[in-house]
């Protein structure tokens, strides 16, 4: 089972690129469709999911969006983001302990870089015999990077998922002749937050 974390990946991804991701740089689910597929091979059952929010007033923005995600295969949890609080994470997670409950779930897929709401619970599905894999990416992953029981995958080492390459230049990953880092906003910024 894959429980895709939009918000989370979204402000991840958004990071990564200095601004909202234009179609170039959004993943392909239908790529990560067939990675499910793959991983969990001929036999099983695979379930797709996404958790998202959806601010009140842009649901003629996101209703293409699900609409798109639901032709592919994944059903969708929508919750309205009401307030800060609103998040989907004990959403997810419920989501995971009612699979978990049913017998069923031998393999889940977090798609999250939130260590705080999800290392625990995953680690502990481990230790009960249920395979983890968190996919995301490196940069804001750290908690399944430095898990012991977690695997972790790249989300852009997953074939086909991007059209192009991220622009994923970190002061850890500079090329032998340097790298312009460019700035994650506006020097006029500055201006306008002092109003």
């Amino acid at each position: 089972m894959l429980v895709w974390d939009a918000p989370n990946m979204d402000m991840s991804l958004g990071s990564l690129l200095g601004a909202r991701p234009t179609a170039a740089f959004r993943p392909r689910f239908d790529a990560v469709g067939r990675w499910l597929l793959d991983l969990a091979g001929p036999e099983a059952i695979a379930e797709a999911t996404v958790f998202t929010n959806v601010v009140p007033g842009s649901t003629e923005v996101v209703r293409p969006w699900v609409e798109a995600l639901r032709n592919v295969g994944f059903a969708v949890f929508a919750k309205p983001k009401i307030s800060e609080d609103s998040d989907v994470d004990e959403d997810m997670l419920a989501h995971i302990r009612l699979r978990a409950q049913e017998g069923t779930l031998r393999h889940v897929v977090v798609a999250s870089g939130d260590g705080r709401a999800f290392r625990e619970p995953l680690e502990d599905l481990e230790k009960l015999g249920t395979g983890v894999t968190v996919i995301g990416f490196r940069e804001h992953a750290s908690f399944a990077l430095t898990s012991e029981v977690i695997e972790f995958i790249d989300l852009e080492d997953i074939d086909g998922v991007f059209r192009e390459p991220l622009p994923r230049i970190t002061l850890d990953s500079l090329p032998e002749g340097g790298a312009w880092l460019p700035p994650f906003r506006s020097l006029r910024s500055l201006l306008e937050a002092r109003r």
